[in-house]
């Protein structure tokens, strides 16, 4: 389906990246709006007036929010390659379980590493490991969550291997350690162009995490 396509997206976003590693695949063009998310656009505020967030997409001027949901939207839309999402009612309501697993758990988890207090992160670090180590044994011995190719699941978890190195750097988490089925897979899925290609360089992700990370502890 043809049309003007734009997204609204902060570079190191988590979410904005499954949005941009979905456009990738799909081979969609779009023309992206970085946002600052310290002083919002009127465009940003006009097309997601309820949450105030990015990413949005913006697809022939109607906006569609919240990432899981506009990665849905792109694989509805332009169907007639590289499906994200399966066929198979039930394997599909199980991919959406654990892309839903991925913002409640890991993603919430992840934010707990951030707390002001010691026991606070660390209880944190752990409930982290715990989640990677739950869709680990949902990975199993399949090369994807979905089985032989790379699909929705894949995209939902994919974007906080971007955060590895920092978690590692300012917080002595050996993921890789502990995790290495999930290793693993990320790295399969790195060979991937359209995962790759969205991914930053890992020490100016560190800076932004640190820098990030300073002010949620002081605030």
């Amino acid at each position: 389906m043809a049309g003007k396509v734009v997204l609204l997206d902060f570079w190191p976003s988590l979410f904005g990246m499954r949005v941009r590693i979905a456009l990738a695949e799909k081979g969609i063009k779009y023309e992206n709006k970085e946002e600052d998310l310290s002083k919002k656009s009127p465009l940003l505020l006009e097309m997601n007036p309820v949450i105030k967030q990015i990413p949005v997409l913006i697809h022939n001027g109607k906006p569609v929010c919240e990432s899981l949901i506009i990665v849905q939207y792109i694989d509805e839309v332009w169907n007639d390659k590289c499906p994200l999402l399966p066929s198979d009612p039930y394997q599909r309501a199980q991919a959406r379980f654990w892309a839903d697993f991925v913002d409640k758990k890991v993603y919430v988890a992840s934010r707990k590493i951030w707390r002001p207090k010691k026991e606070e992160q660390e209880a944190g670090k752990k409930e982290f490991l715990e989640t990677l180590k739950t869709m680990e044994g949902e990975l199993g011995g399949k090369p994807y969550f979905g089985g032989e190719t790379f699909g929705y699941v894949d995209l939902s978890l994919i974007p906080f291997y971007s955060w590895f190195h920092a978690y590692k750097v300012l917080d002595n988490l050996n993921i890789e350690a502990e995790c290495p089925k999930i290793i693993a897979w990320a790295k399969r899925c790195m060979q991937k162009e359209a995962v790759a290609k969205t991914f930053h360089d890992p020490k100016k992700v560190l800076e932004f995490v640190a820098q990030t990370r300073k002010k949620y502890v002081t605030a």
